[in-house]
């Protein structure tokens, strides 16, 4: 019976994959769609896991559905994974998941590792309500983005690289205010993983003076409501 299974990978730490999900990729599935192969091999080698691997990524994903869905359609039970964490979540499998729905194929979703639970979690700040805004954009309608996520009375979370952090969090500072508090956390999960808490103003002062590597996750305290 065709199937897709949408597995979660480790955000850093190898440890950090369910049974479940080790069984599933060893026991379960014909081909593993990949969003980097080499990447994945490094993981399905940790684990002695010998199947066959597809790339499935941004810049191939739409010239590839019509095919994988023929395939599915034809009886194979696949998984999706990506570099790190679940599928789809600012990262490819959407597009695959929304055809296999329109094209009755079942679909699965295994619990495991995302970055911005433990961050949020970790931030010390409300995450009774909370949105997932993903990445920013670079260019284009990026400021009115920033505007409306400050005017929120409730925790953001966002995806940012280390090398725009900085000017993330002094455009936030700017349209916020310096004392809206925020947290950073970085490499999480990994050797060096750190997580920074305090106001824009102090966060934009730590970074300035210790610079920035290593993925980044920020979670902003909502706006306080009169």
């Amino acid at each position: 019976m065709s199937k897709l299974y949408l597995v979660p990978t480790p955000i850093g730490n190898l440890e950090d994959i369910t049974l479940r999900a080790i069984r599933i990729l060893k026991e379960e599935v014909a081909l593993i769609l990949a969003e980097d192969t080499r990447k994945t091999g490094i993981l399905l080698k940790h684990y002695s896991i010998s199947k066959p691997m597809s790339a499935f990524h941004q810049h191939n994903e739409h010239q590839q559905l019509e095919r994988l869905i023929d395939r599915l359609h034809a009886g194979e039970v696949m998984a999706l994974v990506t570099d790190a964490g679940t599928p789809a979540i600012s990262d490819p499998g959407f597009l695959l998941v929304r055809a296999c729905i329109q094209h009755n194929i079942e679909v699965e979703c295994l619990p495991g590792a995302t970055a911005f639970v433990p961050a949020l979690v970790n931030s010390g700040l409300p995450a009774d309500r909370f949105v997932f805004e993903g990445f920013l954009p670079h260019k284009k309608g990026r400021q009115t983005r920033i505007k409306a996520i400050s005017e929120q009375s409730y925790t953001s979370i966002l995806y940012e690289s280390p090398h725009r952090l900085l000017k993330t969090l002094q455009q936030f500072a700017e349209e916020a205010g310096a004392d809206r508090r925020a947290a950073v956390a970085r490499e999480l999960t990994k050797i060096y993983e750190e997580t920074v808490r305090g106001t824009l103003d102090e966060l934009i002062k730590y970074y300035e003076e210790k610079g920035v590597k290593g993925e980044i996750v920020i979670v902003l305290e909502g706006k306080a409501e009169k």
